[in-house]
């Protein structure tokens, strides 16, 4: 059933609940991130056992907040286990980029066709980058023995990787903003004098390019 709380409540709540979870964003709870879950959680449309990262405490903590029945963590979203972290292995890695894309924390270093690192350091174990490798070359490998759940994990680490999500989307949208600013920089420039670079020389055929170029530079200038 779906909570019904006043919304200054239910946004404290989301903070808790949110507070609660190890922050590895890895999306195996079936949510876009942690915080996602989090809102899923507090208006009662998920469950508090699918997080596989955060394993019995983590739920524990969630029943406690939420004051619902402690579940066994659901199967379908995955297993309690230990803390992971993925390793690059250089002499198959092709350099294409696509590990650091898809981190959500950009602990993945490298550039273009050039061989790529994780910083241990930073890693939260979250496996997208091993779908994102068309090579196959990163594994993970088990770095707290027999700790498993947040018993393998800390409250610095999950707090640290809370900023370093926060820093990854601000540098996304700042990169999207970038390349738009790019693009429509280029469709002005492009506009001034379409007929020198063109290498169409027909009349009506530039007419119709300026006007397709006008309406693309009215509808980027619409959503600023």
């Amino acid at each position: 059933m779906t909570q019904q709380l006043p919304t200054l409540e239910l946004a404290a709540q989301v903070s808790r609940i949110e507070a609660a979870l190890p922050q590895t964003q890895c999306t195996r709870c079936g949510y876009l991130d942690c915080r996602a879950y989090a809102e899923a959680v507090a208006i009662g449309v998920a469950g508090i056992n699918q997080c596989p990262p955060g394993g019995a405490q983590c739920i524990a903590r969630l029943a406690a907040i939420t004051g619902r029945p402690a579940l066994p963590l659901d199967p379908v979203h995955g297993i309690e286990g230990p803390r992971l972290l993925a390793v690059i292995d250089e002499a198959w890695c092709i350099g294409c980029t696509l590990c650091i894309t898809a981190c959500p924390v950009d602990c993945i270093v490298g550039a273009p066709k050039q061989m790529h690192l994780v910083v241990a350091e930073q890693c939260t174990g979250c496996e997208l980058c091993l779908t994102a490798c068309p090579v196959d070359c990163i594994s993970l490998v088990n770095v707290s023995s027999n700790a498993s759940g947040w018993a393998a994990w800390s409250e610095a680490a999950a707090d640290t990787a809370a900023d370093r999500y926060q820093f990854h989307q601000q540098r996304q949208l700042r990169d999207k903003q970038d390349n738009d600013a790019r693009l429509f920089a280029l469709a002005q420039a492009k506009l001034v004098n379409l007929a020198a670079a063109s290498s169409i020389t027909e009349p009506a055929e530039l007419d119709r390019k300026h006007s397709m170029i006008a309406a693309a530079i009215a509808r980027a200038r619409a959503k600023q």
